[in-house]
């Protein structure tokens, strides 16, 4: 049963949440529709108690009196603003420098360093950071990069990275960061790329070689794809989790068509692509190579 479906069938109006404000099953239900259609992230009944928190929050924000009203407000062609602090309230941003650290040394090993040659003389380097969260995943793919090839920002090599939350795209554009969270940064890699900044200087913001590498853009994984070229790898970690499965076969599939041949997507640790559906092979737990694509 699809997540969509699921929610269609709880459009009951008892209370299933007891708080400050009433919560149904009918707001549920509208509340998961609304997610499942906007970004195709299904919400199973277990987690309404998870929404009434998070969203409680914006009620007392915006000033409404109940969940209905909110439902209204966040169904409505007003609600548009709404509606995106309500998907960035229910949806998680986990992220750190160099997470799941054997896909970055694989990157290295098996897309920068046998492209480095031709990228020298005017080949193309592609990669998607899907999903990029507040930036440290895309920063950590450039200082990969960098660390094979450092002159890298005077070649064709660009990472494009995307989410869905404007907030969190607007964080990882600013590249600052605290000494805890650039911690699992390599010292070396840190002290070549990365630069002393904020008050006190007790912040670390990412140097002009890394983030000239990086563009970070809005996007919407559910809606259409405005890029042109293919991507020689992809990660996309920790965010198909929350899709149902025929969502995720989708998922795969419009990845494939975005890759040059024998290009690497990275997944999550949890996730698994369908191979018997998708054109990859799994080689490595969470790396999967393309075996069919367009030119690259």
């Amino acid at each position: 049963m699809t997540g969509a479906a699921r929610v269609a069938r709880r459009q009951d109006t008892n209370v299933i949440v007891e708080g400050e404000f009433a919560f149904t099953g009918e707001d549920f239900a509208r509340i998961a529709s609304i997610l499942y259609d906007t970004a195709g992230i299904a919400l199973p009944d277990s987690k309404a108690t998870l929404v009434y928190s998070r969203l409680a929050k914006r009620l007392r924000t915006i000033g409404l009196q109940s969940f209905r009203e909110y439902c209204a407000l966040v169904s409505s062609s007003e609600g548009l603003d709404e509606r995106q602090a309500m998907l960035a309230a229910l949806t998680t941003n986990v992220t750190r420098f160099f997470r799941e650290p054997h896909h970055f040394e694989h990157l290295k090993a098996n897309v920068v360093a046998p492209m480095a040659d031709a990228i020298r003389r005017g080949a193309r380097l592609r990669i998607w950071s899907a999903g990029c969260s507040t930036g440290q995943e895309p920063y950590s793919i450039a200082l990969a990069i960098l660390s094979v090839i450092p002159e890298a920002p005077k070649l064709d090599v660009r990472i494009l990275a995307t989410d869905i939350d404007p907030n969190v795209i607007a964080t990882a554009r600013e590249g600052l960061y605290s000494d805890d969270l650039v911690e699992p940064i390599p010292t070396a890699l840190r002290n070549q790329w990365l630069e002393r900044a904020g008050p006190d200087r007790k912040m670390w913001s990412i140097g002009h070689a890394a983030r000239s590498l990086v563009t970070f853009n809005e996007l919407n994984l559910m809606g259409n794809w405005p890029m042109k070229g293919k991507f020689q790898s992809i990660f996309c970690r920790n965010v198909v989790i929350y899709f149902d499965e025929p969502t995720q076969e989708k998922m795969w599939a419009r990845f494939a068509a975005t890759m040059a041949p024998n290009g690497w997507l990275y997944v999550g640790h949890s996730e698994r692509v369908s191979l018997a559906s998708c054109p990859f092979s799994n080689e490595g737990l969470t790396s999967y190579r393309l075996t069919t694509g367009g030119a690259a």
